[in-house]
């Protein structure tokens, strides 16, 4: 048995699991799913888990929703600082792995099977091009899989914090107020759970449309997020299917920059946890448009592949790749 224990650390869930990587194949053997906001530190949901489970491991590693430096990182949604040489010290493990989220499902895709996939543009496989990632859900998470001739390698980045770029009237607008309210406007602030809240917000003063009394229920007291694609998607209000119209038509363009940026012939992968509940809603042609809108690069554009992860496998399973990794090298 090859015991490795992986984690997705998020701004709203955090996922730890355990994974006998002896075959080459992630076996789960435990999973718990925490609430992070509960917790004052990771290494409580790490204590946590340690009661209900054997957590002794031939190494650890966690994908986390922020920059990694030097083997350290600050929880960009949350008042957590991570530090893979003091989770060592403090849980004994031999090695500890910190990768930025995004990444960490870089890793993990190669790992996925064809039903993990839906394919909202065929285009021109090209197995040996570099592909890009991009997942909204509590932020804008971005990362490439580098191609060097003989396989793909994952990096981070923090492209969802570059400067927003409005492509329409409607947009100007909306980066001009959440300029007023943010200061620096970035793609989170637009492609993200909170993205679409401000873009509802924005719209409702936008259009001069109050709020009806029972979305604003809605809004208060759950998911606003949820509560406007709800409404969006039955159609029960105007403004919020506006917001996300807009709201995908934005997340298409991001994902076409990432595209061009990364030349990745080879696909573009759409992450995180807003994607797979709203896979009717990126086939009406919206996001692809969007996607493809790249004056003379339209053409290139059209040929990359465009996948949607279904599910959240791969989170959990890229830093159990990545481990299972590290330990076979270590023994070369």
């Amino acid at each position: 048995m090859l015991k490795v224990l992986s984690g997705d650390v998020g701004g709203t869930t955090t996922r730890l699991a355990l994974f006998d990587m002896a075959t080459g194949r992630a076996e789960l053997l435990e999973r718990r799913d925490y609430t992070s906001a509960d917790y004052a530190s990771f290494a409580e949901i790490l204590a946590d888990f340690s009661t209900h489970t054997d957590t002794d491991c031939a190494v650890a590693c966690f994908g986390v929703a922020g920059p990694v430096r030097a083997g350290r990182s600050r929880i960009t949604n949350l008042p957590w600082t991570i530090d893979a040489h003091a989770l060592e010290a403090g849980f004994g493990w031999p090695r500890v792995g910190l990768l930025n989220d995004l990444e960490a499902i870089a890793w993990g895709i190669g790992a996925l099977e064809e039903q993990d996939f839906c394919t909202l543009n065929a285009g021109q496989s090209d197995t040996g091009g570099h592909q890009a990632v991009i997942a909204a859900g509590t932020g804008l998470g971005q990362a490439g899989r580098i191609w060097d001739g003989q396989r793909h390698h994952p990096v981070a980045c923090e492209g969802g914090h570059a400067d927003f770029a409005p492509a329409s009237p409607t947009e100007v607008a909306l980066l001009v107020w959440l300029e007023s309210r943010f200061g620096h406007v970035s793609w989170e602030r637009v492609v993200s759970g909170m993205g679409l809240v401000n873009v509802h917000a924005f719209l409702r003063e936008y259009r001069k449309a109050e709020t009806p009394g029972w979305l604003q229920e809605q809004l208060q007291s759950g998911n606003a997020g949820a509560a406007i694609t709800d409404a969006a998607q039955t159609g029960t209000d105007a403004i919020c299917r506006e917001a996300l119209d807009l709201f995908i038509r934005c997340y298409g363009a991001e994902a076409g920059n990432l595209a061009l940026k990364l030349m990745a012939t080879g696909g573009v992968f759409i992450a995180g946890g807003i994607a797979p509940k709203l896979i009717g809603r990126l086939q009406q042609g919206d996001f692809l448009d969007a996607f493809c809108a790249k004056g003379r690069m339209q053409g290139l554009m059209e040929t990359m592949p465009v996948r949607v992860l279904r599910n959240e496998r791969a989170s959990l399973l890229g830093p159990a790749v990545w481990a299972a990794q590290n330990v076979k090298e270590s023994e070369k």
